[in-house]
Protein backbone atom coordinates (compact mmCIF):
# COMPACT_ATOMS: atom_id res chain seq x y z
CA UNK A 1 0.00 0.00 0.00
CA UNK A 2 0.98 3.45 -0.93
CA UNK A 3 -0.13 6.92 0.43
CA UNK A 4 -0.51 9.45 -2.86
CA UNK A 5 -1.59 12.78 -3.40
CA UNK A 6 -5.08 13.56 -4.73
CA UNK A 7 -3.27 14.74 -8.27
CA UNK A 8 -1.09 11.35 -8.64
CA UNK A 9 -4.35 9.14 -8.57
CA UNK A 10 -5.53 9.58 -12.17
CA UNK A 11 -2.06 8.27 -13.57
CA UNK A 12 -2.17 5.51 -10.67
CA UNK A 13 -5.27 4.19 -11.88
CA UNK A 14 -4.30 3.98 -15.32
CA UNK A 15 -0.80 2.31 -14.54
CA UNK A 16 -2.81 0.03 -12.20
CA UNK A 17 -5.59 -0.87 -15.71
CA UNK A 18 -2.95 -0.81 -18.13
CA UNK A 19 -3.26 -4.32 -20.13
CA UNK A 20 -6.10 -5.31 -18.39
CA UNK A 21 -9.41 -6.36 -20.27
CA UNK A 22 -13.12 -6.60 -20.02
CA UNK A 23 -14.71 -4.62 -17.08
CA UNK A 24 -12.22 -3.41 -15.09
CA UNK A 25 -13.22 -2.36 -11.02
CA UNK A 26 -12.14 0.91 -9.46
CA UNK A 27 -13.44 1.59 -5.61
CA UNK A 28 -12.99 4.91 -3.91
CA UNK A 29 -13.96 4.22 -0.64
CA UNK A 30 -13.56 7.07 2.65
CA UNK A 31 -15.81 9.15 4.99
CA UNK A 32 -18.45 11.33 4.14
CA UNK A 33 -16.87 14.51 2.34
CA UNK A 34 -13.88 13.06 1.87
CA UNK A 35 -13.39 13.97 -1.87
CA UNK A 36 -13.97 10.70 -2.69
CA UNK A 37 -16.98 12.19 -5.64
CA UNK A 38 -14.41 14.59 -6.75
CA UNK A 39 -11.68 12.11 -7.24
CA UNK A 40 -13.52 9.76 -8.98
CA UNK A 41 -14.35 12.24 -11.52
CA UNK A 42 -10.76 13.03 -11.79
CA UNK A 43 -10.22 9.12 -12.87
CA UNK A 44 -13.18 9.08 -14.95
CA UNK A 45 -11.67 12.08 -16.93
CA UNK A 46 -8.31 10.13 -17.12
CA UNK A 47 -9.36 6.73 -17.87
CA UNK A 48 -11.27 6.35 -21.56
CA UNK A 49 -14.16 4.85 -21.29
CA UNK A 50 -14.76 4.93 -17.39
CA UNK A 51 -18.13 5.58 -15.83
CA UNK A 52 -18.60 6.42 -12.52
CA UNK A 53 -21.34 4.96 -10.16
CA UNK A 54 -22.07 6.71 -7.22
CA UNK A 55 -22.98 4.94 -3.66
CA UNK A 56 -25.30 7.77 -3.23
CA UNK A 57 -27.23 6.72 -6.01
CA UNK A 58 -28.53 3.87 -4.12
CA UNK A 59 -29.44 5.79 -0.69
CA UNK A 60 -32.57 6.44 0.18
CA UNK A 61 -33.81 8.32 3.33
CA UNK A 62 -35.91 5.58 4.41
CA UNK A 63 -33.03 2.83 4.42
CA UNK A 64 -30.25 2.94 7.24
CA UNK A 65 -27.52 3.24 5.08
CA UNK A 66 -27.14 2.34 1.04
CA UNK A 67 -28.87 -0.23 -0.91
CA UNK A 68 -25.98 -2.53 -1.27
CA UNK A 69 -28.44 -5.66 -2.11
CA UNK A 70 -29.64 -3.00 -5.32
CA UNK A 71 -25.92 -2.24 -6.77
CA UNK A 72 -25.12 -6.21 -6.69
CA UNK A 73 -28.70 -6.79 -8.62
CA UNK A 74 -28.80 -3.95 -10.61
CA UNK A 75 -25.17 -3.69 -11.05
CA UNK A 76 -21.87 -5.75 -10.15
CA UNK A 77 -24.09 -9.50 -11.09
CA UNK A 78 -25.17 -7.99 -14.49
CA UNK A 79 -21.64 -6.89 -15.36
CA UNK A 80 -19.88 -9.99 -14.43
CA UNK A 81 -22.56 -11.91 -16.15
CA UNK A 82 -21.12 -10.26 -19.53
CA UNK A 83 -24.40 -8.13 -19.53
CA UNK A 84 -24.93 -4.18 -18.97
CA UNK A 85 -25.80 -2.76 -15.41
CA UNK A 86 -28.53 -0.71 -15.18
CA UNK A 87 -29.55 1.04 -12.22
CA UNK A 88 -32.59 3.49 -10.82
CA UNK A 89 -30.59 6.77 -9.64
CA UNK A 90 -32.10 7.76 -5.90
CA UNK A 91 -31.87 11.03 -4.90
CA UNK A 92 -31.59 11.52 -1.14
CA UNK A 93 -32.90 14.62 -0.43
CA UNK A 94 -35.87 14.90 -2.17
CA UNK A 95 -36.55 11.05 -1.89
CA UNK A 96 -37.43 10.41 -5.76
CA UNK A 97 -35.81 8.75 -8.64
CA UNK A 98 -33.70 10.54 -11.06
CA UNK A 99 -34.07 7.90 -13.57
CA UNK A 100 -31.90 4.91 -14.60
CA UNK A 101 -28.65 4.74 -15.86
CA UNK A 102 -26.37 2.23 -18.04
CA UNK A 103 -23.26 0.55 -16.92
CA UNK A 104 -21.20 -0.79 -20.33
CA UNK A 105 -19.89 -3.92 -20.29
CA UNK A 106 -15.94 -3.68 -20.55
CA UNK A 107 -15.47 -0.28 -19.23
CA UNK A 108 -13.65 0.84 -16.44
CA UNK A 109 -16.50 0.58 -14.07
CA UNK A 110 -15.62 3.78 -10.99
CA UNK A 111 -17.44 2.42 -7.45
CA UNK A 112 -17.31 5.91 -5.30
CA UNK A 113 -19.10 6.40 -1.85
CA UNK A 114 -18.57 5.57 2.07
CA UNK A 115 -18.35 1.67 2.22
CA UNK A 116 -18.17 1.39 -1.48
CA UNK A 117 -15.38 -1.11 -0.94
CA UNK A 118 -17.28 -3.17 1.60
CA UNK A 119 -15.78 -6.69 1.49
CA UNK A 120 -19.49 -8.20 1.28
CA UNK A 121 -20.58 -6.99 -1.79
CA UNK A 122 -17.76 -8.99 -3.90
CA UNK A 123 -16.66 -6.74 -6.40
CA UNK A 124 -13.12 -8.27 -8.12
CA UNK A 125 -11.68 -5.18 -7.20
CA UNK A 126 -8.53 -4.50 -9.88
CA UNK A 127 -7.78 -0.95 -7.89
CA UNK A 128 -8.73 -0.24 -4.98
CA UNK A 129 -8.08 3.78 -3.17
CA UNK A 130 -9.15 5.23 0.31
CA UNK A 131 -9.40 9.00 0.43
CA UNK A 132 -8.30 10.47 4.31
CA UNK A 133 -8.95 13.34 5.38
CA UNK A 134 -9.37 14.73 9.14
CA UNK A 135 -12.83 14.27 11.23
CA UNK A 136 -12.91 18.27 11.52
CA UNK A 137 -11.94 18.88 8.02
CA UNK A 138 -15.10 16.40 6.49
CA UNK A 139 -17.79 17.92 9.10
CA UNK A 140 -17.07 21.16 8.12
CA UNK A 141 -17.07 20.24 4.14
CA UNK A 142 -20.54 18.56 4.92
CA UNK A 143 -21.86 21.04 6.63
CA UNK A 144 -20.50 23.93 3.95
CA UNK A 145 -22.60 22.05 1.35
CA UNK A 146 -25.35 20.54 2.90
CA UNK A 147 -26.04 23.20 5.64
CA UNK A 148 -25.96 23.75 9.47
CA UNK A 149 -29.36 21.60 9.45
CA UNK A 150 -27.91 18.62 8.63
CA UNK A 151 -25.13 18.97 11.59
CA UNK A 152 -27.08 16.37 13.98
CA UNK A 153 -27.59 14.02 10.84
CA UNK A 154 -23.71 13.99 10.26
CA UNK A 155 -22.43 13.72 14.09
CA UNK A 156 -25.29 11.42 15.06
CA UNK A 157 -25.59 9.15 12.38
CA UNK A 158 -23.48 9.14 9.54
CA UNK A 159 -20.45 9.54 10.43
CA UNK A 160 -20.95 6.89 14.02
CA UNK A 161 -21.91 4.49 10.83
CA UNK A 162 -18.86 5.52 9.41
CA UNK A 163 -16.76 4.92 12.25
CA UNK A 164 -18.69 1.28 12.42
CA UNK A 165 -17.90 0.61 9.06
CA UNK A 166 -13.62 1.10 9.50
CA UNK A 167 -13.50 -0.09 12.93
CA UNK A 168 -15.28 -3.75 11.66
CA UNK A 169 -13.35 -3.90 8.07
CA UNK A 170 -10.27 -1.61 8.58
CA UNK A 171 -10.51 -0.62 4.67
CA UNK A 172 -6.83 1.31 5.22
CA UNK A 173 -5.40 -1.75 5.44
CA UNK A 174 -6.42 -3.63 2.64
CA UNK A 175 -6.63 -1.03 -0.53
CA UNK A 176 -4.05 -0.55 -2.68
CA UNK A 177 -3.18 3.48 -1.74
CA UNK A 178 -4.30 6.08 0.79
CA UNK A 179 -4.77 9.17 -0.97
CA UNK A 180 -4.09 12.17 1.16
CA UNK A 181 -6.85 14.47 0.16
CA UNK A 182 -5.82 18.32 -0.86
CA UNK A 183 -7.77 20.84 -0.18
Amino acid sequence: MVRVGMGAVPALVRERLAGLAGTRWVGIDGKGASGKTTLAERVAAAVPGAVVVHVDDFARPSVETWERERFVGQVLQPLLAGRPGRYERWDWGTDASLGWATVPVGVPVVVEGVSSTDVRLGVPWDVTLWVDVPREVRLARALARDGEGMREQWVGRWMPAEDAYEAAQRPQQRVDAIVVAEF
